[in-house]
């Protein structure tokens, strides 16, 4: 047994013909406990009060689900982009629109699989259901619902060993603890986030838990995409933020080595506080993105409204479709007829306006079962989500 500074390393099973040397991270906190003062700890202020500015421009929007529906999907979509998915954003919106036929089908239900995941854990916390493992678990089944990963036991707790990098664990990456130790490592981990008495905020919390959680690796498939959920899971139990709009994924994809990195780091020689500085930093830029991003959406909203009031005598109707868009920027005319609560000749004549004025664009070169998308709209959602 070999001590390393945040954990210690233990001979596991056998896989194959060579025994597994794996990590095994000690209970969170850290010890000694990371330093928040000096220069880091006037990151962690602006970190928080970037997220109290994120949190209080929802209560000011005026459409509040526009950009939910719209962010979320964008985290989605990122999240597992850095898992390997080459789905567009656009290909997302096709596919929750009527599953449509050509929209690679892999790649866009492991997105749709996020959302689902994170609207369940959102909704299960809403109820009152505590932040555990069981909620975790439950997350994770939604996740790996269908399509890769479905057979790689959804919702349960590895009982086999797994590995980052490499072709076996001799030549791993890194090396999670072993199948028998994860409950416990869990269990651990859910002390952690209940107890009150630890002198951190949340977002201390959620950079902490972040780092154990990839560290433990508790499932055979998923657990990059539940350490992300993790975070945002944990802002939202405990209030830093009301609605789920402090997203990592794009930080975490823009900056893939250093994060890589500095995971290594901690594990190898405790270094927190290099973490730390790294996730506030992710924060604040995060937060005050999703800030400035919120306000263009809304300017491009605005400024295409005031376009489709100026058409004269049909402007009502036009309105009425194009305030539709607003909660799904991509729809057909039967989608748009009905969310806008107008007949279908009076939708498609609403169309055939926007089209005019640029606001929508036809993105399947049909004749027939034609589909319109926000263009403005998605390209200002879709900056960094391209996949990679």
């Amino acid at each position: 047994m070999q001590r390393g500074l945040s954990g210690q390393y233990e001979i596991g099973s056998v896989v194959g013909q060579e025994e597994v040397r794996a990590f095994v991270p000690a209970p969170l906190p850290p010890d000694p406990l990371p330093d928040l003062a000096g220069e880091r700890g006037r990151l962690h202020e602006q970190a928080l009060l970037a997220c109290g500015r994120l949190d209080a421009i929802t209560a000011l929007l005026p459409e509040p689900d526009l950009f939910l529906y719209a962010y979320v999907r964008k985290e989605a979509l990122v999240s597992s982009q850095i898992e390997g998915t080459q789905s567009s954003l656009s290909d997302l919106l096709l596919f929750e629109l009527e599953e449509t036929p050509g929209v690679p089908f892999d790649d866009v239900v492991e997105v749709s699989n996020y959302i689902a995941a994170l609207e369940h854990g959102l909704g299960r916390l809403r109820e009152g259901f505590p932040l555990s493992n069981r909620l975790l678990r439950e997350i994770h089944e939604r996740l790996l619902a269908r399509g890769r990963g479905a057979e790689r036991q959804p919702g349960s707790l590895r009982r086999t060993q797994n590995w980052i990098g490499g072709t076996r664990p001799g030549n791993a990456h890194f090396v999670p603890p072993p199948p028998q130790r994860v409950e416990s490592q869990m269990a651990d981990l859910e002390r952690f986030l209940h107890d009150d008495q630890q002198p951190f905020s949340a977002l201390i919390k959620a950079a902490l838990a972040h780092v154990q959680f990839e560290t433990i690796h508790p499932f055979l498939d998923g657990n990059g995409r539940m350490g992300r959920l993790l975070i945002a899971l944990i802002l939202h139990e405990d209030r830093v933020l009301h609605q789920p709009l402090l997203y990592l994924s794009l930080y975490f994809k823009q900056n893939r080595e250093e994060y890589y990195r500095l995971l290594d780091a901690t594990r190898r020689e405790g270094d927190w506080e290099a973490w730390l500085d790294f996730f506030l930093e992710g924060v604040l830029t995060t937060a005050n993105g999703a800030v400035e991003t919120a306000h263009r959406l809304l300017d491009v909203f605005r400024e295409d409204r005031e376009q489709v009031e100026g058409t004269g005598r049909s402007a009502a109707n036009a309105l009425r479709v194009f305030h539709a868009l607003g909660t799904r920027p991509v729809a057909s005319i039967n989608d748009l007829a009905e969310r806008s609560g107008v007949a279908y000749p009076t939708a498609s004549r609403a169309v055939e306006a926007l089209e005019g004025l640029g606001i929508l664009r036809e993105i399947t070169g049909r004749r027939r079962d034609r589909v319109f998308a926000y263009w403005r709209y998605i390209a200002v959602l879709n900056e960094g989500a391209e996949p990679l």
